[in-house]
């Protein structure tokens, strides 16, 4: 796994380059593209990406905000690499972007940059760089879902469309058209438009759901095994298996078939021709029903509505991380060494400041390095297999195929696994509140803090910071 690495080639990257003295990085908390699209912001920059606890999401920014301007400099009139140098200027703490999205035509927001030393390493980056202590609790999977999404060859500005309206409802299937259309009313004013009796567009569904005239037998045992499909559900909001059959599978070996479309129709400037459009065609091992498709999978397809990036085959990123939060940030040279203590933290209120060494956190030593704890942690994997539960088994985005969860009848092994010693397993108190770390509940953590000649006990009652995020790769 990648993370494996994490701690050695983070040290890489700050103790080899040629900064000066305590280089600082800095970002917004967000990401984004360069659009391509000719209806959504073509040329500008578009925003894919929210990161949590940021202060672009602090500010309000969303995801497929269109940036038309940085410090009332338009981006048309700025290259690529002068976009980027005025989102970091080096002599401002602030940067003041000017929106567009479906829901405002011109809004300025100001964004607070988050400024860290280039060689300190965060929480957030230890939950990554240590998650099989706690798969269930942070973990990045990949999915792909069989959807085509077809917009105008032409300029159609979506801007343009501000309200929406349903076609009429078939009587003859309105309890799967009623719950059709509730999970695209729900994305849609998600996303800023408004339901209207005189929309600017109207909302047309298709669907279908059958056996396969064409099915042919197989194993239901070899298709299961090698082709599980496992997808984010909105409905449920958690990682689910589904009867469907990887997009690579031959038609032939599904029983049934289930196709869901939905079709956006100018009503305001051409009225009738279809602005965007999204399908999906599921084979599927076993039933599976309309009204629970469009609820579980409707967000899905409407994550390219007004950002079309892919016509086919979407693949989606799904990451979770739940972890400790003190505040504190790590030396990557020396990860005994507290580089920064963040304000208004845990670990602030407790009195650890800068430059406090840590010698051990609860009775684990940290008097070791990066690599140290890196071979330490990937042997702790490689002897705890046993006390996982194979039922749990995915493959993570990284490609490693044995992610588990713990076996929920071992949780007392696997804490003394955590409590041994040999195991170097310091940073365990990440997920210190899980009850394979700490059966009791209790998400206390004991430092063992040196600063000068003083050593001394000091007692950390962290928050826990969750972050759940979708979005297409």
């Amino acid at each position: 796994m990648k993370q494996f690495l994490f701690l050695i080639l983070l040290l890489a990257s700050t103790t080899n380059r040629t900064w000066s003295q305590n280089p600082m990085v800095c970002r917004l908390g967000f990401a984004y593209d360069i659009s391509l699209s000719p209806n959504w912001g073509k040329g500008k920059p578009v925003i894919t990406k929210i990161y949590p606890y940021s202060s672009a999401e602090q500010a309000g920014l969303q995801v497929y905000d269109i940036i038309e301007a940085i410090e009332n400099v338009p981006v048309t009139e700025l290259t690529p690499p002068e976009i980027t140098a005025m989102m970091n200027p080096a002599d401002k703490n602030e940067v003041a972007l000017r929106i567009t999205n479906l829901r405002d035509l011109d809004k300025t927001i100001v964004v607070t940059k988050d400024c860290k030393r280039a060689d300190a390493i965060t929480e957030e980056q230890l939950a990554v760089a240590f998650s099989m202590y706690s798969p269930e609790n942070t973990s990045e999977r990949l999915f792909v879902c069989p959807f085509k999404t077809a917009v105008r060859a032409d300029t159609v500005d979506f801007r343009t469309f501000r309200t929406f309206g349903f076609e009429k409802i078939d009587d003859n299937n309105r309890r799967i058209e009623l719950a059709i259309n509730s999970a695209i009313e729900k994305e849609l004013k998600k996303k800023g438009l408004i339901q209207a009796s005189s929309p600017d567009i109207s909302i047309q569904t298709y669907y279908s759901y059958q056996r396969n005239p064409n099915y042919r037998k197989t194993s239901v045992q070899q298709r299961t095994e090698a082709r599980a499909t496992y997808r984010y559900d909105f409905a449920l909001n958690k990682i689910e298996r589904f009867p469907f059959l990887d997009i690579t599978t031959p038609e032939s070996d599904a029983e049934y078939t289930l196709q869901l479309g939905v079709r956006l129709i100018d009503r305001k400037i051409k009225p009738g021709r279809t602005i965007w459009e999204t399908e999906a065609n599921e084979l599927m091992e076993a039933p599976f029903k309309l009204e629970s498709y469009a609820q579980s999978h409707i967000p899905l397809m409407f994550m390219q509505y007004p950002y079309v990036k892919y016509s086919k085959n979407v693949t989606f990123l799904y990451s979770q991380k739940s972890y400790n939060y003190t505040g504190l940030n790590y030396d990557a040279a020396n990860l005994s060494h507290i580089l920064n203590v963040e304000l208004n933290s845990p670990a602030h209120a407790a009195g650890i400041r800068m430059r406090d060494i840590v010698e051990k956190i609860d009775n684990q030593s940290m008097e070791y390095t990066a690599e140290e704890f890196t071979a330490a942690y990937k042997q702790f994997i490689m002897n705890t297999m046993s006390l996982r539960d194979e039922s749990t088994v995915f493959t993570d985005a990284n490609g490693f195929k044995q992610c588990m969860f713990w076996n929920k009848l071992k949780y007392i092994d696997v804490m003394d696994a955590i409590q041994n010693p040999h195991n170097k397993t310091a940073f365990a108190y990440i997920y210190k509140y899980a009850p394979y770390i700490s059966p009791s509940g209790t998400n206390v953590c004991i430092f063992v803090i040196r600063r000068g000649k003083d050593r001394r006990e000091v007692i950390i009652r962290p928050s826990i910071h969750s972050e759940m995020t979708i979005e297409i790769k």
